[in-house]
């Protein structure tokens, strides 16, 4: 049942994100900032985490679950370092998917040929 509900949710987000971007003017790039923002927004209001612990990687695994690492880290880091953790905050919570990404990417690019757009 957690599968199906992963996929439901994880697959909804998608299909909501796929009719934004066919019905809309806006550009790839501006929708994934949109998808990061709504993330740190749910998160600050304490709505994303019920999501998450009703839908688990559906709901963390979406941009909008980078959205709610970074929040979740600039909130630890504010309590501790003070207001110098909304800087360091959220790079710190990031780093390591983002280091996960950037590796894999590479890694991927020795395995497949890589091409420019033409």
């Amino acid at each position: 049942m957690d599968y199906l509900l992963a996929f439901t949710v994880g697959g909804g987000i998608c299909a909501l994100v796929q009719i934004l971007l066919e019905k809309t003017k806006l550009l790839p790039g501006r929708v994934m900032v949109l998808l990061v923002v709504t993330g740190v927004v749910l998160s600050f209001l304490d709505l994303y985490q019920p999501l998450v612990d009703f839908a688990g990687a559906g709901a963390g695994v979406p941009l909008l679950g980078f959205g709610n690492v970074l929040m979740k880290g600039v909130k630890e880091a504010v309590d501790t370092e003070g207001m110098l953790g909304l800087f360091s905050g959220g790079l710190k919570a990031g780093a390591v998917g983002t280091a996960a990404a950037l590796i894999f990417g590479y890694l991927a690019s020795f395995v497949f040929k890589p091409k420019m757009k033409k």
